[in-house]
């Protein structure tokens, strides 16, 4: 371990001369050589811990929540106050058999994944598999008639999502609601947001639509729906609907559905014009196939239906490497009886069977038999082509009238008033976050809200997660592969080993595949051969003369390493075995 720590030191001096280091001082090529008895390894885990050490870490900084001073037709920050705006839901679930109550729990509280701002907290959905119900009354209904609408606010699915939703409904605003009595019963204008069930992951938007003539309402779901983005970080989902009857949804910001409320939603808003006369039926006579069998057609008189479709080979030959008497299968010879195998009760032991491996050198084993061919005389069963049928009277379609439930709404955009907001979702996984809820009509004062909260928490959200994320191991390099300025701790300490070892076997080998270390090898035995004439002389070199002995070691060292760097192309095809064995056993290792 001391020659191997001296050659380590030797090459150190070399490398650092050859990658343009000052190198070092006789005094300190001195003091080191007395300090050389630790081992080469503890000298790179010292020098790895030191780089290591050295290398400060960016502290993540997380700001403290401050309400933002948006003002808005409802704007939710879940703040101290929230239970004065939020009730949850007494009611029972309606349209079903058994009768029960919204057992889910909510929670306001600060996010356990990923928390990101001191003090911000949102409303958290607490239970997994339970219908959950909660929503907040507006102080005045909000109408967008003739108005923008924008609906936007934050979703962080702290546990991911399997099954479950994530939406909101916007209420209808009437007399008869009542927060605490909010259910899947209530009516509501418009739902949005995501959901995801198996396969199924969409963004919901749907809104109630009343027919002017028979005063029904009727849900238009939106066609094409965009995915929803599930994750731990937070994700922000913004819905604008426009008085030009367009609509955009966002997601974090990004653009990802343009449409119009009267083309992009099923059914369709408005009814068509004319329909289908419900009174009309089919004549008995009406002929709707296109094309019939020539019934003028005959079989040809040399058709032979009984040809078959393949024949043998009667021109193919057995080929001269057919092995006639070798078997497909083999017992394997390698195979051996169990111990604990009871002839008595197991029967008689037989060895598994195996493919012959005489047949896979040959053309095949067994019986040979000639192969079949495609039969040039089959025909198979003849029948009559198709003619254009002269009786053919088209698809028959009823005849069209005018739609008796007809109506055109230029404007759906113009929603009924809106009285509360709410959340009524069964989900499969809890800790469904929502935060930073704003409804209004200012498409600016929404983007402000994400620039303040949003793109703030998203960022840190980034960040944390990023310096959570495990690290990759490293794929050991070869010593070959590794460069000086990486690491150079690493470099000289690989570099050594690999010249220890192959020296062992083959010195000049070893000179010619690793010139650095032999270089090294002979800083060392020059700057040794200096100190010892100097002890012998019985006075200590003066200055001038270590410094000239460090000059001629250093144009030495220079030389050794450019004689033997010649002889690296025959060096590395000698010792490529070693590298390779090397390299394997890092791995192992790591």
């Amino acid at each position: 371990m001391r020659i191997q720590a001296l050659v380590t030191l030797g090459a150190c001096a070399a490398l650092s001369r050859a990658h343009g280091d000052h190198g070092l001082a006789p005094e300190e090529v001195e003091r080191a050589m007395s300090e050389a008895s630790a081992s080469a390894s503890s000298v790179g885990s010292a020098g790895a811990s030191a780089v290591s050490s050295a290398v400060a870490s960016t502290p993540i900084v997380k700001p403290s929540f401050t309400p933002v001073s948006l003002k808005a037709p409802f704007l939710e920050q879940f703040t101290d106050d929230w239970e004065t705006r939020w009730k949850v839901s007494h009611s029972k679930k309606e349209g079903t058999e058994e009768e029960w109550q919204y057992v889910g729990t909510w929670s306001v509280e600060e996010p356990k994944e990923l928390h990101s701002i001191e003090g911000d907290k949102g409303l958290v959905l607490k239970d997994k598999a339970a219908h959950h119900a909660i929503s907040a009354k507006f102080s005045k209904p909000i109408s967008n008639k003739d108005n923008t609408l924008v609906v936007q606010y934050e979703t962080k699915f702290q546990g991911g999502l399997e099954c479950g939703g994530a939406y909101m409904k916007l209420l209808q605003d009437n007399k008869a609601l009542k927060t605490d009595e909010f259910s899947n019963a209530s009516p509501y204008i418009i739902m949005f947001g995501p959901d995801k069930c198996g396969a199924t992951n969409k963004v919901h938007f749907i809104f109630r639509h009343k027919n002017p003539k028979t005063g029904e309402y009727e849900e238009k779901h939106l066609k094409n729906t965009p995915m929803a983005r599930i994750g731990k970080t937070s994700s922000l989902y913004t819905l604008i609907v426009k008085p030009d009857q367009t609509f955009q949804i966002k997601i974090d910001g990004e653009p990802l559905r343009n449409g119009s409320l009267l083309e992009d939603f099923t059914p369709a808003v408005n009814p068509d014009k004319e329909i289908d006369d419900p009174e009309d039926k089919k004549p008995e006579d009406w002929v709707e196939e296109a094309k019939i069998p020539d019934p003028e057609a005959k079989k040809p008189a040399d058709w032979d239906e009984d040809e078959p479709y393949e024949i043998v080979d009667e021109d193919a030959e057995k080929p001269a490497d057919w092995l006639d008497n070798e078997p497909q299968m083999i017992p394997d010879p390698e195979a051996q009886k169990p111990e604990d195998w009871d002839d008595e009760e197991d029967g008689d032991w037989q060895p598994p069977m195996i493919s012959n491996p005489k047949c896979e050198e040959a053309a095949g084993c067994g019986e040979w038999k000639k192969p079949m061919k495609k039969n040039p005389a089959y025909k198979g069963k003849w029948t009559a082509p198709f003619i254009d049928n002269p009786a053919y009277k088209g698809v028959w379609a009823p005849r069209k009238i005018s739609n008796p439930n007809y109506y055109e709404d230029k404007t759906p955009a113009n929603f009924e008033p809106m009285g509360a907001i709410g959340f009524e979702l069964w989900t499969m996984q809890n800790d469904i976050l929502f935060d930073n809820i704003y409804i209004g009509h200012s498409i600016e004062d929404a983007e402000k809200l994400q620039k303040e909260t949003f793109d703030v928490k998203r960022k840190i959200e980034k960040q944390i997660e990023e310096a959570n994320k495990p690290k990759e191991p490293e794929k050991p390099k070869s010593p070959m592969d590794l460069k000086f300025m990486d690491d150079p701790v690493h470099y000289i300490k690989e570099k050594t080993e690999l010249f220890l070892t192959l020296a062992k076997s083959d010195p000049i080998a070893a000179a010619r595949f690793v010139p650095e270390v032999a270089a090294g090898i002979a800083v060392i035995a020059i700057t040794l051969l200096g100190l010892v004439l100097g002890a012998v002389g019985g006075s200590a070199p003066s200055k001038e003369q270590v410094k000239a002995k460090a000059t001629e070691a250093k144009d030495k060292a220079t030389e050794a390493k450019d004689k033997v760097a010649d002889s690296v192309t025959t060096g590395a095809e000698a010792a490529n075995e070693e590298v390779k064995k090397r390299t394997t056993r890092s791995s192992a290792q790591s």
